[in-house]
């Protein structure tokens, strides 16, 4: 599957703009990882443009992103990408045995939370938000209140990076879109 495959698929199941722009920022930020690992950058941002496709039509942890899996397996895609996004959600129980899958994992609900540190913000731009704005933001249980803190915090560790720096990775690679996020 190409990425234009993969966003027309992304837009079949997926009509609210919050949830397209939340594919592109993380597409946006595996793509940076994939960059910074040596990885495949394509694969890697497939991943992210598709992690969550199908939440918007089987929104309940009994679908998804079961019913994404089984879609994705009819179209081709290999395992190891539909094992790391079957692995995004930890009730799954689907261990995150790869970088990819420890990557996903770890980017999903910070790009969340710094979107919503960057709408605060007096310009809305993420040009203007930096690492410790967003982890203040974390202690604060009430702002994002849907954002999962632990997912964060343990995204990080599984991934091996410190906290403040993958903040700051993750703020950098949504800059480079941050037009297409309105941010």
């Amino acid at each position: 599957m190409n990425r234009t495959e993969a966003y027309k698929l992304l837009t079949e199941y997926t009509t609210k703009p919050g949830l397209i722009k939340h594919a592109l920022a993380v597409e946006a930020v595996m793509i940076a990882y994939a960059d910074k690992f040596g990885e495949d950058r394509d694969e890697w941002g497939l991943v992210g443009l598709l992690h969550d496709f199908d939440y918007e039509r089987y929104p309940t942890p009994e679908e998804h992103p079961y019913k994404g899996a089984e879609i994705l397996r009819e179209k081709g895609v290999r395992e190891e990408l539909i094992t790391a996004i079957l692995g995004h959600a930890d009730y799954t129980g689907v261990k995150r045995e790869t970088t990819l899958a420890k990557t996903l994992y770890a980017v999903d609900e910070l790009t969340g939370l710094i979107t919503a540190t960057a709408l605060v913000r007096p310009g809305k731009k993420i040009a203007d938000v930096k690492a410790g704005s967003v982890k203040k933001k974390m202690k604060d249980k009430r702002f994002a209140a849907s954002v999962n803190r632990d997912d964060i915090r343990n995204g990080a560790a599984e991934l091996g990076v410190d906290l403040t720096e993958h903040i700051q990775f993750v703020i950098n690679a949504m800059q480079h879109i941050s037009d297409t996020l309105g941010l």
